[in-house]
């Protein structure tokens, strides 16, 4: 795991070096092993190391290709390296190996099966930047699912990139103004979707594309962000890796049978948890007690020989601690367990940090307990294992299981009943609405109950009346502020996302099916995975997610939506192979999800920080925000009318990260 940054000049002129290395420090927390860079006439590539595999200098980066027509920066793991070299030495294409680093084998299958297809070949998470010599071209890249981050754009003449913003901000031309479809994309989503980034002109490289930059001066910036399948000047973007075609190709070899899916699915995910614990440093795991991650767990420990170090957090809030689950699957399965008890204080001392550590507007609340279950595992091992991924390939989130009866039941209620619901369920205040759900998890016992019923009946209420379609009623789930036109002062229209591309033709009549599609080109690369990576990258941890190995990600697009959610059940095939493991009895309850108490400390010891953060002036005097409604919004949850903390905190991380760039 590191970090690269670079950039190609438009024509001669500077220190190239001197630039190039201002951006690599910045990116010092993800590689505090070592830090290089070079140049050659108008291009530069550096990078920050973290060593996992080989630690000796010939894993070393920027790294040239044996023949010298290749130069690559390249941050990731590639699991398959070994199978790779074996390929490339049977087919008589590998050179004399100087050592035995996966940024070598990488490169030697760029060299002999070209680029598109040594990524295909690749099973791991990377962006990489790649510079051919001879034919004077960039490549820029990033992994199937968006498991490593790419920024790219514009500072004056230079192509800059690199790993985070912070790398691109180095540059002294780099674009400060705040994008405003990008904002309103952010208040909507809690994230800045793809190929968007909060700054104008700057751009996240989107999962499963390759980027071409040929040097052809003058290089033009777009106006919009180009996607894949476009260009723009000598720029252009492309596919080597299709989640669509994937889903479609699954959908033409279905597996029906509930004994063979079992087992393919232990057999393919063993194999990926098997490959992902190849490592020349201490290795661990995370461990929530929830179905992913004691999955995960149980074939790690099925086969180590020692036991496996698992790490979890626990909180004072009995309402929000899921440590007793974890330790109960830790025991059952003999890890070495760790559990950090973490106090209110310890879980607000995080906040301040949060601008710098996400490096761009994020607002997703459970980012402070996972940066804190990061640190907790640092404190012993270099890598970790999770189970993110698990919930988008097989099922796993209420709106799957709930959202397509739910809207064949409102689907033909007429625009004044759907009203007339809304309003009247949300006269009953949220804590109401958690009591009829612990009578109701009592009588669906297990995974098949709901977990903060209130919250959830006062979300959907508010957006039952805008919904038209089930393509509404997710995207609706998944939004926080529904028109994020209202608070943005300037007119704009809200920009197109993922969420409007074409849909895997197979998809389109599975309701559920649909919205697991949709999260996985979006909610999933860019909160999921943004989420975890800048958490442990930022104390250089490195996290890996066996669930996004290209064999299972085939394998769970062959298993009908029948095999993933069952008798009111998410995730029924991967609990089947858990289940060989844990009994079901320790794994079974309602998905809780990674919360914390934030509504309360906005009403309590956070209420100071967030009135000056949300005060009019602090509102206003950016010329970014109209103030009345959030005002409105915080006074009406400070009453304790309302919960309203992910709206108001989706305002308070952007605003203080607005503060850091003052």
């Amino acid at each position: 795991m590191c970090g690269l940054t670079g950039l190609l000049r438009s024509t001669p002129g500077g220190d190239i070096i001197e630039q190039i290395t201002k951006m690599t420090t910045q990116l010092a927390h993800r590689g505090p092993d070592d830090e290089r860079v070079w140049a050659e006439n108008n291009i530069g590539l550096g990078h920050r190391r973290l060593a996992i595999l080989d630690l000796s200098d010939s894993g070393a980066q920027p790294m040239h290709s044996v023949c010298g027509r290749y130069v690559l920066a390249y941050n990731g793991e590639i699991y398959n390296h070994l199978e790779l070299r074996r390929s490339l030495e049977k087919e008589e294409a590998a050179p004399l190996w100087r050592g035995q680093s996966d940024t070598e084998t990488l490169l030697a299958a760029i060299v002999h099966w070209g680029l598109d297809e040594a990524l295909c070949r690749a099973h791991g998470m990377f962006a990489i930047a790649l510079w051919n010599r001879d034919k004077k071209y960039l490549s820029l890249a990033r992994d199937r699912m968006g498991e490593k981050p790419l920024y790219w754009g514009w500072a004056g003449k230079d192509l800059i990139f690199g790993s985070e913003l912070k790398a691109l901000r180095a540059h002294p031309n780099c674009p400060s103004e705040v994008c405003r479809e990008a904002l309103a994309q952010y208040l909507r989503f809690n994230y800045v979707p793809a190929p968007r980034s909060i700054h104008f002109g700057i751009y996240k490289l989107e999962p499963g594309t390759i980027l071409t930059v040929h040097h052809r001066p003058p290089l033009e910036a777009p106006k919009i962000p180009i996607r894949p399948g476009e260009s723009h000047g000598s720029l252009s973007i492309r596919r080597y890796w299709d989640i669509n075609a994937e889903i479609d190709k699954g959908a033409c070899n279905l597996i029906e049978q509930d004994t063979k899916a079992i087992s393919l699915l232990d057999q393919v995910l063993s194999n990926a948890v098997q490959k992902q614990m190849i490592s020349d440093v201490p290795l661990g795991a995370f461990l929530s007690g929830g179905v992913d991650s004691s999955a995960i767990v149980a074939l790690m420990q099925a086969q180590s020989d020692r036991p496996v170090q698992t790490f979890t957090i626990g909180f004072d809030e009995a309402n929000f601690d899921e440590s007793p689950h974890a330790a109960a699957v830790a025991k059952h399965l003999g890890t070495d367990h760790t559990k950090l008890r973490v106090t209110e204080s310890d879980a607000r001392n995080v906040i301040p940090i949060l601008p710098e550590l996400y490096d761009e507007p994020f607002a997703d609340s459970s980012q402070i307990p996972t940066y804190l279950v990061c640190s907790a595992a640092r404190e012993h091992v270099t890598v970790a294992l999770s189970g993110d991924g698990g919930d988008e390939l097989f099922g796993g989130y209420n709106r799957y299981i709930h959202g397509p009866g739910l809207w064949q039941r409102i689907s033909n209620m007429p625009a004044p009943i759907r009203r007339f619901i809304s309003q009247a369920a949300q006269i009953l205040p949220e804590h109401t609405w958690d009591i009829f759900g612990a009578t109701y998890n009592r009588i669906r016992t297990g995974s098949a109950g709901i977990s903060n019923l209130g919250t959830k009946v006062h979300r959907l209420s508010e957006r039952l009346k805008l919904i038209e379609s089930l393509d509404d009623l997710h995207r609706n789930m998944v939004s926080t502020w529904i028109k994020p036109e209202d608070i943005i002062k300037e007119d704009i229209i809200e920009p197109l996302s993922q969420f409007n591309d074409p849909l895997p033709k197979f998809s389109i009549e599975d309701p559920a099916m649909l919205m697991m599609v949709q999260d996985m080109r979006s909610y999933l690369p860019d909160d999921i995975l943004c989420k975890v990576d800048r958490a442990a990258m930022g104390i250089s941890l490195e996290t890996r997610t066996p669930f996004l190995d290209p064999d299972v990600i085939a394998l769970a697009a062959r298993l009908p939506t029948s095999l993933k959610i069952r008798d009111g059940h998410g995730k029924w095939v991967l609990r089947q192979v858990l289940y060989q493991h844990v009994p079901p009895d320790i794994i079974d309850r309602p998905k809780a999800g990674f919360a914390i108490p934030i509504g309360l400390w906005l009403r309590g010891p956070l209420r100071d920080w967030a009135e000056d953060l949300l005060s009019h002036k602090r509102l206003t005097e950016d010329g970014l925000f109209k103030p009345d409604i959030i005002r409105d919004t915080w006074s009406e949850h400070l009453s304790g009318r309302k919960d309203w903390s992910a709206k108001l905190w989706t305002i308070l991380m952007f605003q203080a990260w607005r503060a850091l760039q003052e």
